[in-house]
């Protein structure tokens, strides 16, 4: 047999035996904890006994494998009927609401049943399977881990009903937590979607097909338990005009006022899951969300849910978090066929097709998933009242003019600004020069006569690029920290085909959405995944990049702008979030005449003066300040002691200025630092980056002004 066909869920099996095995245990496991009183019980007519689930699948095997085969004595006649679940082709068989009803067959019987039919399976197994066989193996693998994860969906919700808040397993795992969901852009553009024919997949989620996406943004996380509480403070059960007209008519009929597991207490609002009741995590996941409630929730904060189509396209360029590991997520796509679909002859066929009607698609897995069952390209799908299922919630927005940035207290600005306004020696940190508005400002000011070091890196880097890509190996992934515009970040990719991936990080989600769809038009094979966040601390690079070689870009001597100690730590946390292979592509200008220096930083044009001063504007805008943009100065000089350009702002005034709430005092003269830019030597950077525990493994300097490139690499055992 061929080995080489094993899936991913069990990767460590050889043989289709092994798999079926492995699988088939992995059942009795689930109902380990279970009584056989808990497995005859039907809690409602979406849910099935945990003994019709072991009957079932059993029967799955046995009628399309094994009946008819020679040596093969069908275990009992009646089971045909008992164990069909919805399979018109194959004959009547028991009422779905009345699956509850069958005290009989006992518990043991159906165990033997399963015996009987792994004894036959095992005896098939160990033979040459032609690819008809192989396809319905697949498929029977497939569907008993569906009915695992409907196993513990059913008993949750079998436990939920008794008085007794009974517990499935005080040990099973409590959903991961973590901070709230950043909008990620997405850049839209004609996408494949569907199952490309590698691996096992069910039949709807093929053909592959194109499919038209605009430009979006969706959450790398699910909506938190904490965020839910806050639709439910502000009325969200109560607010008829949040609702679809169906979904207000559920509300109203149910007395929805929380997620389904949710029960109220003296303490505050629990959960009931597997490990039985438990407060609620504000900062986990959301679950067991009907698409109507998903859908008023998604109104409710200005957003709304992905199509199955920006989900697909987002989970396989990596963009994505807690994908399977949480709950499905709802989208806003009807569950319809895709161009194309055609439905297999015979019984196998009503598998999916004859559902696409009148059910919302969820996309992604759950925590009840069985390891390596889901993939970006599964189509699962549910009744929009439904919610007794493993679901959450996944938000996006339309791209839009008006599309709201992460907010202020998010970054951190508002904080900052109020820290460093209170200070005896009042400073701003320059990664907040870069709004929209600054990130333009400094293009501009790079096209002053003025302004050295954007000119002579690019022409540096231009000349270089070959030898600079030379060693960078396949399928690598490239990471700009501070991207911007992501401008010289074209040399190194146009120079360097093996780079198949590009992860800009940068502060400025504006920046990023213009750098992110003008890289997708002109780079149509380069998977962009922009992360908007604070590069100078730990950023999570996306998932789906783990293992591939990764090369750090650092262009326009940004690290100049940090304190020796600052730089230190930046570097040490750029060489960890690269890993132990890490290198790293940097630039730094270099020492030289302060004339030359002084005029780059105060332009006779005044460019630099309106970009220093556009953070007062910004403060303005975001933190609702009062700063009056006539009452400061520019002000740029040479700290001979120190080896660097500093940049200021000087009160010509003495004067009193409002921001974030609080009140700050100006005398005439003081300044308010707002950027350092540090030169350096070969031998000083050669000091600072040994500090950090890289090393300097090739530099090249341009001629005069002096601008540098080096590509350093880690100094620290693998």
């Amino acid at each position: 047999m061929n080995t080489a066909t094993c899936q991913l869920r069990y990767a460590s099996c050889e043989t289709w035996l092994d798999r079926y095995a492995s699988m088939r245990r992995h059942t009795l496991d689930l109902i380990g904890p279970l009584t056989p009183e808990d497995m005859v019980v039907q809690s409602m007519p979406d849910a099935s006994p945990a003994k019709w689930h072991l009957a079932h699948t059993t029967w799955f095997f046995e009628t399309f494998l094994l009946t008819g085969r020679t040596n093969y004595t069908i275990f009992d006649a009646d089971y045909a009927f008992l164990f069909n679940s919805y399979y018109e082709a194959l004959g009547a068989r028991q009422p779905r609401a009345q699956r509850g009803l069958l005290t009989r067959p006992p518990l043991d019987d159906i165990l033997a049943y399963r015996r009987h039919v792994d004894t036959h399976m095992q005896a098939l197994l160990k033979d040459d399977l032609d690819d008809a066989t192989s396809d319905l193996v697949r498929l029977g693998l497939a569907h008993e881990e569906q009915h695992q994860e409907l196993l513990l969906m059913d008993i949750q919700h079998l436990f939920s009903q008794s008085p007794m808040a009974l517990t499935y397993d005080p040990g099973w795992q409590t959903d991961e937590t973590g901070r709230p969901g950043h909008f990620q852009l997405r850049p839209g553009g004609l996408v494949e979607i569907g199952h490309a024919g590698a691996g096992f997949a069910f039949d709807n989620e093929g053909p592959r097909h194109k499919v038209w996406l605009q430009p979006f943004e969706i959450s790398d996380r699910l909506v938190t338990n904490g965020e839910w509480l806050g639709f439910m403070t502000d009325g969200g059960y109560a607010r008829a005009d949040l609702w679809l007209s169906d979904g207000w008519a559920q509300v109203k009929a149910h007395d929805w006022t929380a997620p389904f597991y949710w029960r109220k207490t003296t303490d505050g609002w629990s959960e009931l899951s597997l490990r039985g009741l438990d407060p609620v995590i504000t900062a986990a996941p959301v679950t067991h969300i009907s698409f109507y409630e998903a859908d008023a929730f998604a109104r409710w904060t200005g957003a709304r849910l992905p199509t199955e189509f920006e989900w697909e396209a987002a989970a396989s360029d990596g963009a994505l978090e807690q994908t399977d590991t949480v709950g499905w997520q709802w989208t806003s796509s009807a569950y319809l066929p895709y161009p194309g679909f055609h439905a297999s002859a015979g019984a196998v066929g009503e598998y999916n097709g004859k559902f696409m009607s009148g059910q919302m698609v969820l996309r992604g897995g759950a925590s009840f998933t069985p390891a390596g069952h889901a993939r970006p390209t599964y189509r699962n799908f549910f009744k929009p009242e439904q919610r007794w299922m493993r679901s959450g919630v996944r938000l996006a927005r339309d791209l839009t003019a008006e599309t709201a940035p992460e907010t202020v207290e998010d970054s951190g600005f508002a904080a900052d600004v109020v820290a460093g306004l209170s200070a005896r020696q009042k400073t701003l940190s320059p990664k907040y020069f870069y709004d929209a508005t600054g990130s333009d400002l400094f293009e501009a000011i790079c096209r002053t006569p003025e302004y050295y070091p954007t000119r002579t890196e690019t022409a540096l880097l231009r000349a270089i690029a070959p030898e600079l890509v030379a060693d960078i190996p396949a399928d690598a992934v490239l990471v700009e920290f501070g991207s911007g515009a992501s401008v010289k970040t074209r040399l190194l990719l146009d120079a360097a085909a093996q780079i198949t991936a590009y992860v800009p990080i940068d502060i400025s989600d504006d920046a990023l959405r213009h750098a992110t769809l003008r890289l997708n038009r002109d780079y149509p094979s380069l998977v962009v995944t922009p992360v908007v966040g604070d590069f100078t601390t730990a950023v999570d690079l996306p998932h789906a990049l783990a293992g591939r070689p990764v090369v750090g870009f650092f262009p326009g001597s940004t690290i100049g702008n940090f304190t020796p100690p600052e730089a230190r730590q930046l570097l040490k946390t750029m060489r960890a979030m690269l890993g132990p292979d890490a290198r790293l592509i940097i630039g730094a200008d270099m020492v030289k005449d302060p004339a030359t220096l002084v005029a780059a930083y105060d332009d006779a044009a005044g460019v630099t003066a309106e970009f220093n001063k556009n953070l007062l504007r910004r403060i303005n805008r975001e933190l609702s300040g009062t700063f009056d943009l006539n009452a400061f100065d520019h002000q740029a000089v040479w700290n001979l002691d120190f080896a660097r350009m500093e940049m200021h702002l000087v009160s010509r005034i003495d004067q009193i200025v409002h921001a974030a709430g609080h009140t700050f005092a100006f005398k005439a003269g003081e300044r308010l630092h707002t950027e350092n830019s540090h030169k350096f030597t070969p031998s000083s950077f050669a000091a600072l980056t040994a500090e950090a525990g890289l090393r300097i493994e090739r530099h090249w300097i341009s001629k005069a002004p002096e601008f540098a490139v080096f590509l350093l690499g880690s100094t620290l055992p693998k």
